[in-house]
C-alpha cells in the first residue's frame, strides 16, 4: 500500500512512514493511492467474526509489507481487550430503526480510544524496529488528548506534548491529560482557542527546525492516516450488527475536525452500502454551511456545551474534497490556499456528488440540552452533548425510515456534566476506574497564545 499527498507533490509513501510522518511535507494529508474494495459476499462472510478479528480484515490491507500479519492479530487483540463492554462497540436502540453507537468503552470514555489504543501499539513497533526516538505534537478540544497520552503513555521512545485551549475543555477531559504524570508527558494549556493550538502544531510539522539531534515530529492528530484507518471499522460492525451488507444502514456523526465522518465515507468506498451520512454540528457549523449552501466562510469561534467539536477549520474536510476533485492535487493546493483568507464555493457538479451521500444539521445548545432531557424522558437512557447533536441531527434529515439510523455515541456523558445539569438532570458517576479522577495530582504548563514560547518549551524539555 502507497499513500499519496492531497496536494499533489509530496513523495509516496509506505505506511511506517505515513505513521510517524503527519502533514505531507507540501502541507497536504496523506491518504491511500488505491483503496481496496470489498463484495457483498466477503463482507457477508465477517458477519460473526468478534471486533478484534474483523479489525484485522479491514486494517490489514492498509499496513501490509510493514507489520506483518501474525504481530498485527496481537496488537488488535490487545488493544480491543482492555474496552469495557465485551462487544467493543455496543449497539443501544433508541427507537424504531434508531440506535446509538457505543464507543466510549475504552479506558478515556470517548472514540478516539479505538485508534489511540492501537496507534500507540504500531507507533512503539515501528520505532523500536528503526531504533527512533520522536516528539509527539498534538493539539485537542478535549478528547484527542487524553486518549493519545493513554494510548502512547507505555511507548519508550518518545516525548508527548499535547496542546489544549486554557479553560476551554471539560474539567473531566483536563484531568484526564494533566493527571497522568511522567517525565515525557507535557500538557500545553495554551491561552488561545483549539484553532490556534491546530495552528500551532501545523506550522511547528512544516518547519522542525526548532527540534535538534535529528528528532522528528509524530502526529497524534487525525491528520496522522493511522487515526483514520482504525475508525473505519466500527462502521463496518455496526452494519454487520444490523443486517448489513444485505441491509443499507445510515450514520450521524458529531463532528468538528471531520475525520471520524470520513472514516464513514471511507467504508462506503470499500463497499460498505451505507445510504446516508449526517454530518452533526453544533453552533461552530462550517461545515453545515457549506453542505447547505455551497460556501466555506470562516465565522468566529464559539464555546459552547460540546467543545470536542469547537473548531472552525476542519482539517480533515480536504481529504474529501480530494476526492471531489478527482484527486487532482494542484487543483487542492490552489482551493486550499484560497479557503485561508477568503470565502469559497465548488462547482455545483461537484457539490451535487457530496450531497449525493451527505447531509447536514447544526444544533445549539438549547437544542442539544433539549434532546438530552427528550431522549432520557423517553428511553432512560443518558446521552453526552456530542452524541445529543449526532441525534438531533439524524432525527431533523433522516432520509428514510427503512433504513436504520445509527448514531456514533462518540464520548460518555460523565465528561460533560455541565451540559447534563443544564438539561435538568443528575450527572452520572465517574466509572470506578476513574473514581479518584478528582483527587489525583494534577500537572500541565499554561503558555501563551504564541509559537515561539510554545516551540522553545518543547525544545527544553526535549533535550533536558
Amino acid at each position: 500500500m502507497k499513500y499519496i499527498s492531497t496536494r499533489g507533490n509530496a513523495p509516496e509513501l509506505g505506511f511506517e512512514d505515513v505513521l510517524l510522518t503527519g502533514l505531507a511535507s507540501d502541507g497536504g494529508l496523506y491518504v491511500p493511492k488505491q483503496l481496496p474494495h470489498y463484495p457483498l459476499h466477503e463482507i457477508r462472510s465477517w458477519r460473526e467474526l468478534p471486533y478484534h478479528e474483523l479489525a484485522f480484515k479491514v486494517v490489514q490491507p492498509f499496513v501490509a509489507g510493514a507489520i506483518p500479519d501474525d504481530v498485527l492479530k496481537v496488537m488488535l487483540q490487545e488493544t480491543y481487550q482492555g474496552f469495557a463492554h465485551t462487544a467493543v462497540a455496543p449497539l443501544t436502540q433508541l427507537d424504531h430503526n434508531e440506535y446509538v453507537l457505543e464507543l466510549f468503552q475504552g479506558p478515556t470514555l470517548a472514540f478516539k480510544d479505538f485508534a489511540l489504543q492501537l496507534f500507540g501499539r504500531l507507533l512503539d513497533y515501528v520505532l523500536e524496529k528503526r531504533g527512533e526516538r520522536v516528539v509527539i505534537m498534538g493539539a485537542t478540544s478535549g478528547d484527542t488528548g487524553s486518549a493519545a497520552i493513554e494510548g502512547c503513555k507505555r511507548c519508550q521512545n518518545v516525548d508527548i506534548f499535547i496542546l489544549h485551549p486554557h479553560n476551554r475543555v471539560s474539567e473531566v477531559q483536563r484531568r484526564q491529560m494533566s493527571t497522568v504524570i511522567s517525565d515525557n508527558i507535557f500538557n500545553i494549556a495554551v491561552e488561545g482557542n483549539f484553532d490556534d493550538c491546530q495552528q500551532m502544531v501545523k506550522q511547528s510539522f512544516g518547519d522542525q527546525s526548532f527540534l535538534k539531534d535529528e528528532r522528528r515530529l509524530v502526529a497524534v492528530n487525525s491528520i496522522n492516516w493511522a487515526r483514520i484507518m482504525a475508525q473505519i471499522v466500527y462502521y463496518f460492525y455496526a452494519s454487520l450488527n444490523l443486517g448489513g451488507p444485505d441491509r443499507k444502514v445510515a450514520f450521524s456523526v458529531p463532528t468538528g475536525n471531520f475525520g471520524d465522518i470520513f472514516a464513514g465515507y471511507l467504508a462506503r468506498q470499500m463497499g460498505l452500502p451505507i445510504e446516508q451520512l449526517v454530518i452533526a454540528t453544533n453552533q461552530n457549523d462550517i461545515l453545515h454551511r457549506f453542505m447547505s449552501q455551497n460556501l466555506y466562510k470562516k465565522e468566529p469561534l464559539s464555546h459552547t456545551l460540546s467543545p470536542s467539536m469547537d473548531i472552525v477549520v476542519s482539517s480533515n474536510f480536504e481529504r474529501l474534497l480530494f476526492d471531489l476533485h478527482d484527486r487532482d492535487g494542484a487543483s487542492i493546493k490552489a482551493l486550499m490556499e484560497k479557503m485561508s483568507h477568503e470565502d469559497v464555493s465548488i462547482e455545483v457538479d461537484r457539490m451535487a456528488k457530496a450531497r449525493e451521500i451527505f447531509d447536514s444539521f447544526a444544533v445549539d445548545d438549547d437544542l442539544t440540552c433539549q434532546t438530552i432531557k427528550q431522549v432520557y424522558q423517553e428511553t432512560g437512557y443518558l446521552l453526552d452533548p456530542h452524541t445529543a447533536i449526532g441525534v438531533k441531527a439524524a432525527r431533523e434529515v433522516r432520509r428514510t425510515f427503512a433504513v436504520p439510523m445509527v448514531t456514533l455515541g462518540t464520548a460518555h456523558p460523565v465528561k460533560f456534566s455541565d451540559a447534563i445539569e443544564r438539561a435538568g438532570l443528575q450527572a452520572p458517576e465517574l466509572p470506578g476506574h476513574m473514581s479518584d479522577l478528582f483527587r489525583r495530582e494534577e500537572r500541565l504548563f499554561v503558555l501563551g497564545n504564541n509559537l515561539q514560547e510554545v516551540q522553545n518549551f518543547m525544545a527544553e524539555k526535549v533535550f533536558r
